[in-house]
Parts: C-alpha cells; structure tokens; sequence
C-alpha cells in the first residue's frame, strides 16, 4: 500500500516572556472531530507552498499575526487519523518571533495564551497523543525530534508510538 500523507505544519507561538503558548480552543463547531480541545495552530499545506510559508499564512489565517522568527521542532507521523483513517504527516514548529496583536477567536474557536507548564501538565483537554511530543518542543535539546504516532481513527494506538532525536 502506498503511503501518500498529507502534509501540515502545527506551531506553537509563544508569548514575550517565553512563559506561555498560544493555543486555540476548538469550541466553534461541534461536529469538529477535535470539539472541546486545545491545540497549537496550523494546517494543510497548499499546492507550492514550502513548510515556512505553510506556517506563516497558518498563523496568519488563525492568529492574525506576522511570523518574524520560527523555529522547526520535529517532525510526526500519523498514520490512521481520523474519520476517513487517512495517513498526516506533520511538521511542528516553535515561533519565537512574532508582530501584531492576536485575535480573541477564529472559525475554530476561542485563542487562549496558556502557560507552558499547565499544558505540560496535562491539565487541558487535547489529543491523547499530543502528550507524549509536547514536552520535546519546548525542551533545551536543539536537535528535532522525530516520531510515527499511529491512530485507529481519533484514538492513538497505544504501544505503537516511537520517537527519536537526530
């Protein structure tokens, strides 16, 4: 079987102080498959679109703030996400620099500025898996992590995870 993904970026804004992210909380539409959790910001990649622009029209789109520094973090597999249980390979990035004032809101849902340590935590409703890489992109190791994170549709497949650093 030919694994064709589609492609996306997912990034973390963080705040001036580097204390907090912003996240947006998908509470705008309730059949969202992701409806009630937090998550970075980010989407597919369009047509000729490299992995930076991605990023920056995404956070542009979702934020409504100019990307002046990014930073790429690692990178994910996920094969069987999903509804239709398609194959995503996603690009996550830290932004570090950033202009403008950040919308309260986007078709999504509400954006909050949440502190890096409450979402390392765990005190937020998000994906399951998304616990097990967080913690890599905001640690100190300057090498990227990369990792295959398996689902079963909107479930991670435990035990079928790996990560590693190069």
């Amino acid at each position: 079987m030919m694994y064709a993904p589609i492609l996306a970026t997912l990034g973390y804004v963080l705040s001036g102080d580097g204390l907090s992210v912003l996240m947006v909380h998908r509470n705008a539409r309730p059949q969202d498959h992701a409806y009630g959790k937090y998550n970075g910001l980010g989407g597919k990649m369009e047509p000729g679109e490299d992995l930076a622009a991605c990023m920056v029209r995404e956070i542009r789109e979702e934020a409504g703030i100019e990307v002046t520094s990014l930073r790429l973090r690692g990178t994910l597999s996920w094969p069987g996400f999903g509804d239709r249980r398609e194959g995503w390979f996603g690009f996550v990035f830290l932004v570090e620099g950033w202009e403008g004032t950040p919308m309260a809101s986007n078709p999504e849902g509400d954006l909050h500025w949440i502190s890096i340590a409450r979402l390392l935590a765990g005190e937020l409703p998000m994906w399951e898996g998304d616990r097990l890489w967080l913690p890599m992109v905001f640690d100190s190791d300057p090498r990227p992590f990369h990792g295959v994170e398996p689902y079963d549709g909107l479930t991670v497949v435990q035990d079928g995870w790996a990560f590693s650093r190069m």
